[in-house]
């Protein structure tokens, strides 16, 4: 459960740099393109918005799976850690040669390695497996955001989890909603 809230959080601070380089990128644009103009300005929360699109549940589903893979790899990893360690600490072991115990012992040796470097490998593939499945659904909302601010004429959109203090603005959550046929 922990590694879900992680990822949640993860997914969160991704997304919320994402929607400050967007909108920077658009007050970037909007401002060569009208000068020194002040337009309508909008906001929006991505947080809010991408949860609700049918692409992050199917991704979310999917990185759930993945994560439950990692770990069913880890706990046969470890099953077969344990019984080869319990083999070299039976009885049984008179009947090996000092030869085949010593080879016996530098496999557990190994095996320890590869589990313990498993678990940091596992953080990495997840990061890399949720930035795989994310991705292409956070431009599919910052380019729907754009489209809504330029059908809208909307000169700014910020995002609402980056402004403390700001001017009046328009919450365009309903219309990118409407847009991406979200209810």
């Amino acid at each position: 459960m922990t590694h879900k809230k992680n990822n949640m959080k993860q997914m969160k601070q991704i997304v919320t740099i994402l929607v400050v380089v967007m909108g920077l990128m658009m007050a970037s644009n909007s401002t060569q393109a009208q000068g020194a103009g002040t337009g309508k300005i909008g906001f929006i929360s991505l947080q809010e918005l991408i949860p609700t699109m049918p692409e992050y549940r199917k991704a979310d589903t999917a990185l759930n799976d993945y994560q439950q893979a990692l770990g069913q790899n880890f706990d046969d990893m470890k099953r077969e850690y344990y019984e080869q360690d319990s083999l070299l600490n039976s009885k049984d072991t008179v009947k090996y040669t000092k030869a085949q115990l010593e080879l016996k012992k530098k496999n557990m040796g190994e095996m320890m390695v590869k589990l313990q470097g498993f678990q940091q490998q596992s953080q990495q593939l997840m990061q890399q497996k949720q930035q795989d499945l994310i991705a292409p659904i956070q431009k599919k909302a910052l380019e729907t955001v754009q489209a809504v601010a330029k059908e809208n004429g909307f000169t700014y959109i910020f995002t609402k989890e980056a402004l403390l203090v700001s001017p009046p603005a328009e919450d365009i959550l309903p219309l990118v909603k409407k847009k991406l046929g979200l209810k």
